[in-house]
């Protein structure tokens, strides 16, 4: 079954963010990536995204805000946001900013992908 579903990965890390497009892509999705978390909330609306990867720490950038302004949002309030960091205590932040989810890094290939149809399918 061919999966149209798009993921949309904001990471200042663009090897991570290479790497984690490869990966999706790998597993049937469609990834863009933006390494410019202020670019995220108009990327969401243009392309369609239905699932947003989105790291904590973004150079100059707290991530929690960037998830804040995409709940505030109310063209893509009901966007997924699966966020990631490698901050021990970050998941509470990321789940009181909006975020549907929290994977902290380094995280399992596996692991990724069930907690990205976890939240696709309680979307549905």
């Amino acid at each position: 079954m061919e999966k149209t579903t798009k993921i949309l990965v904001v990471d200042d890390d663009s090897g991570i963010g290479e790497m984690l497009k490869t990966l999706l892509e790998f597993y049937g999705y469609q990834v863009m990536v933006t390494e410019k978390p202020l670019l995220a909330e108009e990327l969401i609306q243009q392309e369609s995204i239905d699932l947003v990867l989105l790291d904590m720490l973004i150079s100059g950038v707290d991530g929690t805000d960037v998830c804040a302004g995409i709940r505030q949002n109310s063209k893509i309030a009901q966007t997924p946001v699966l966020m990631m960091s490698a901050l021990h205590d970050a998941g509470p932040k990321c789940k009181s900013a909006g975020a549907n989810d929290f994977i902290a890094k380094p995280f399992e290939v596996e692991d990724l992908t069930a907690r990205i149809e976890a939240i696709l399918q309680k979307k549905e």
